[in-house]
């Protein structure tokens, strides 16, 4: 028989991705969302990509639950040999009370632990963040970040993403040491994800590249993120399931730094006939532009901060190198163009 995945937030842009390399593997995957009409969603979304679609409806299903209810998770795990833990809101806006991202975050991590242990299920991946490796500024003995660095949730300087990202997976190895010693928790944290989604319903991340299409902004800001490619996180997901020297690790899944105007470099490199700003604009005009846009506001504090990052553990579990993330921009972008979506 086939191993069933759980996977939390089966509608989110990554999610879908792991979702249909899951299938690719073999596994059959009960996917779960806030509203069961996103599940016709994910279905859609993964059927035009697979090698086989025959019997699909069998291999993929979807169920209706929430981070915040404990309704139907028991139900949810009869059956599971894997939970993948994927869900976890990543706004463009910070929200004005961190709370908001946090208590979901925390608590539906909790949730989906506690009923994985009562259910028998031992194997879990966990999607994290870089940013709950790299929201602090670097120790200084330190010359990359890699993964035994923690971002400190009561750091003044970090976004409400950044905490409830760390204080989530920090919950989530809290409860194995403490309630679950049994348990065989892999997490993976990914930098900022780009390339094509697999449909119209992509998330924040996409959402950039489709700002930049727009020529949204008249000047780039001064900001740039650890950027990865969506296949090889999604690979990762599946890839450690039965990697056991993965168990107890954390595996931040980056390819390399880039500013905004990479990206936007990136994007004119592949359809030179647009008009893509690249111009960057001085930290002092992006902070005026924030009092009037909330999207520019909440990257203020991030000017100018670049990463520098260690992703050998990365490379070791996948047996090779990490696709180039300015390709993962230009497949964004190209997707955006080509389905009309600008």
């Amino acid at each position: 028989m086939p191993k069933t995945v759980l996977l939390t937030g089966a509608s989110g842009f990554i999610a879908k991705h792991i979702a249909l390399q899951l299938l690719e593997a073999g596994y059959h995957v009960r996917g779960t969302v806030r509203d069961l009409s996103r599940g016709a969603e994910v279905m859609a979304a993964v059927r035009p990509h697979l090698t086989d679609p025959t019997d699909l409806e069998k291999r993929l299903t979807c169920i209706a639950l929430d981070l915040t209810q404990d309704d139907g998770w028991q139900a949810a795990m009869t059956g599971i040999d894997v939970l993948m833990h994927t869900a976890s809101p990543f706004p463009m806006v910070q929200p004005k009370d961190e709370s908001d991202l946090i208590r979901p975050a925390v608590d539906g991590a909790l949730r989906a632990l506690r009923a994985a242990q009562a259910a028998g299920v031992r194997r879990v991946i966990m999607t994290s963040s870089t940013a709950a490796i790299s929201g602090s500024p670097l120790p200084a003995d330190d010359t990359s970040y890699d993964e035994t660095n923690w971002t400190d949730p009561d750091d003044p300087g970090i976004t409400a993403y950044s905490k409830s990202k760390t204080l989530a997976e920090m919950a989530a190895w809290d409860f194995l040491r403490d309630t679950a010693p049994d348990m065989q928790l892999t997490v993976i944290n990914p930098g900022f994800v780009v390339g094509a989604p697999l449909d119209a319903r992509f998330g924040t991340s996409v959402g950039v590249i489709l700002r930049m299409l727009r020529r949204k902004d008249p000047m780039l800001p001064k900001l740039g993120f650890s950027t990865v490619d969506v296949l090889d996180v999604a690979e990762m997901h599946v890839a450690v399931i039965d990697k056991t020297d993965s168990i107890g690790q954390r595996i931040m899944t980056v390819d390399r730094f880039m500013w905004f105007a990479d990206m936007a470099q990136a994007i004119r490199t592949t359809h030179p006939n647009r008009k893509i700003v690249t111009r960057v604009a001085p930290d002092a005009v992006v902070k005026f532009l924030g009092l009037f846009d909330p999207a520019i506001r909440s990257i203020i504090p991030s000017l100018g901060r670049q990463e520098k990052v260690d992703n050998s553990r990365a490379r070791a579990t996948l047996g090779r190198g990490m696709r180039q993330a300015h390709k993962g921009v230009a497949s964004a972008a190209s997707y955006l163009i080509d389905n009309k979506l600008i």
